[in-house]
């Protein structure tokens, strides 16, 4: 049973408990192997338990050298009691100088003081003493995490400047680069914003007549990437040229931000957007490489190609990219193959019967993204195979269409 005989706050600075009528410091830090929080402790002395009462700098001190031993204690380990103990004198009871000294030889956790309000600079000089006047009770987590995106972006030979972070702290990509963006005018300096608004501007006036397409090639949420891309170097180019001090991390982050939101807008934005009114007048088949299949019929409130692209979003997957519709009273279909960039029509020129196999036509053409597999999707379900003349070229013999793909760069 164990009483609690201090402890500072409600958040995670350690607490001095009593077991057994020995004083432990205890403290939450690390998880174990089912990610829940481990508890550490060891035993203090009065003196000690006097210095955590009355001095929050010290007390910080002690948590910022604990912490590294508990780290190494791992998932399940014990922690090293003997070095724990050994920490208490020299970071409670020495002169502020030995303690700056003794430092500047043992591994201590700098982002917890500056979670707490110790100055940044006299960290940096080693002066910790000093550093902790200024530490608080309330821990700033932001803080800290933005300290050390500072020297990451330090040991990669990024400098930015004031304009440069007021753009990232905008889209939330100060502390996390690889986050999804979004508009924080609250996380930047009133004096800066004005600046951060005229680059959001000069990146949306790019964007005009730019959209990025979904694409049931990559599943229900799937959009194109081709258009990312159009969409990403467009906005780069305009923001580079009206804003040419800007660092490429705060162009990038611009374009990431135009781009995610044209997703956004993109995946709530139905299948029927992207196709023609007009549907089929036949029946039609809809089968994958899984043998799953799916029919459609006249007079369906929806078109046959919307049916079809909602079926490709359902049952694409990275083994099943080959999709077919089929017209049974025309004896014609047309078979897309995502994984290769292209699509084949097969028209029968002589149906079986009679013990014999019927015989097909089967041409191959080469496809340009999605826009050119619903063109010639909504092309087959208007006219048939014929329908597909215009559109690009066709070619009988599968010999020479790989030798057409392999120049275009297929796969």
């Amino acid at each position: 049973m164990s009483e609690v005989v201090f402890t500072r706050g409600s958040g995670w600075i350690p607490s001095v408990v009593r077991e057994g009528g020995m004083l432990k410091l205890t403290l939450g830090a690390g998880a174990d192997a089912n990610h829940e929080p481990r508890t550490f402790t060891f035993p203090v002395g009065e003196e000690h338990l006097a210095v955590l009462r009355a001095d929050l700098g010290r007390h910080l001190l002690l948590w910022s050298a604990v912490l590294p031993l508990c780290d190494a204690a791992g998932t399940r380990g014990p922690l090293d009691e003997g070095a724990a103990v050994a920490l208490l004198d020299p970071v409670l009871l020495a002169a502020p100088a030995d303690v700056d000294a003794y430092f500047r030889r043992i591994p201590w956790d700098k982002g917890r003081l500056i979670a707490h309000g110790a100055g940044i600079d006299l960290l940096e000089r080693g002066q910790v003493c000093a550093a902790v006047r200024t530490a608080t009770e309330a821990s700033d987590t932001k803080r800290a995490q933005e300290y050390q995106a500072q020297r990451r972006r330090a040991e990669r030979g990024t400098v930015l400047g004031a304009l440069d972070a007021a753009v990232l702290k905008y889209t939330g990509q100060y502390v996390h680069g690889a986050t999804i963006p979004r508009r924080l005018p609250g996380a930047v300096d009133a004096a800066l914003l004005p600046g951060v608004m005229r680059v959001i501007a000069t990146a949306e006036h790019a964007c005009d007549g730019l959209r990025i397409d979904r694409d049931p090639r990559r599943g229900r949420r799937g959009t194109e990437k081709r258009g990312w891309e159009r969409m990403a170097a467009t906005v780069e180019a305009a923001v580079r040229r009206a804003h040419p001090e800007l660092a490429d991390e705060a162009v990038r982050t611009v374009s990431f931000l135009m781009c995610s939101e044209a997703v956004d807008r993109a995946r709530s934005t139905p299948l029927e957007a992207y196709e023609e009114a007009a549907g089929g007048h036949a029946v039609l088949s809809f089968t994958d490489d899984k043998g799953a299949e799916k029919t459609w019929r006249p007079g369906s409130p929806r078109t046959a190609a919307v049916e079809f692209w909602e079926f490709v979003e359902e049952r694409v997957a990275s083994d099943n990219e080959v999709f077919t519709i089929e017209d049974e009273e025309r004896g014609e279909g047309v078979q897309v193959h995502f994984y290769a960039d292209s699509v084949a029509r097969i028209t029968t020129v002589r149906a079986g019967g009679g013990g014999a196999d019927p015989e097909y036509r089967v041409e191959y053409g080469l496809v340009d993204g999605i826009s050119g597999y619903r063109s010639l999707v909504s092309a087959f379900v208007r006219g048939g195979c014929g329908a597909l003349d215009g559109l690009g070229t066709w070619i009988a013999d599968h010999a020479e269409f790989e030798r057409a793909r392999r120049r275009r760069g297929g796969r």
